[in-house]
């Protein structure tokens, strides 16, 4: 069975459909990456795939269950890095990720390892007000990579981080993590450089569906036109 098989999703704000009819599929240990402009439907579609939306219509079925029906059983075995970093500004990048475990029944030795992978254990007793967008979204990959889900979805991951960063966080969320991901990208040559699959969103509906393989700069460009 594959970890993801969506057939004709739908997801709608009122009268505005943020999703109408997307369908995909993705095996276990594969990377999809999700292009397409601002308000295409890239972050609706990995919300309703972390199970924080309902979906209008369609059938969604994530690592096996069945949404939104068997949500509860699938959420423990996902991260979600999400444009936001989902952490309390007031609180330090060891509080936040302390909170976390507790939710997912992980250690504090796990908390300590990902601050040290993320180069963050000499600020980890700062509040996250004080740090730089660069450093609070280093603890949010460690946040996600917290529980060792099997599915990362992160939206923007490198977003922030300086190529420092970057090598810091890659061994964790990159293809080398062995997870299955779904990625959304503005960025033709580093993501298509990172997919097995593709998916094109353009208002809502999927402009372009295939393996990366088939998939050239010029046909991610078109979707921006």
């Amino acid at each position: 069975m594959p970890a993801l098989q969506v057939e004709g999703l739908a997801r709608h704000y009122g009268e505005r459909e943020a999703l109408a009819g997307v369908s995909l599929s993705l095996n276990d240990g594969q990377t999809l990456v999700v292009f397409g402009p601002n308000g295409a439907g890239k972050s609706t579609l990995l919300r309703v795939l972390a199970t924080l939306l309902r979906p209008h219509a369609g059938n969604v079925r994530v690592l096996g269950s069945r949404l939104p029906e068997q949500a509860w059983a699938v959420r423990g075995r996902i991260g979600l890095l999400a444009h936001e970093p989902l952490l309390y500004r007031e609180l330090t990048a060891r509080e936040n990720l302390c909170y976390h475990a507790r939710l997912h029944g992980v250690s504090e030795t796990r908390v300590d390892e990902l601050l040290g992978a993320v180069a963050m254990a000499d600020r980890a007793c700062e509040p996250l007000r004080t740090l730089s967008r660069g450093m609070v979204q280093r603890v949010a990959v460690a946040r996600a990579v917290l529980h060792d889900p099997e599915l990362l979805l992160l939206d923007e991951p490198y977003a922030n981080l300086d190529p420092a960063a970057v090598d810091l966080v890659e061994p964790l969320i990159g293809a080398g993590s062995g997870r299955t991901r779904v990625i959304c990208s503005h960025d033709p040559s580093g993501g298509l450089a990172e997919a097995d699959r593709v998916l094109g969103l353009r208002a809502g509906q999927a402009a372009l569906a295939r393996a990366a393989a088939d998939v050239g700069p010029d046909a991610i460009a078109e979707l921006y036109r």
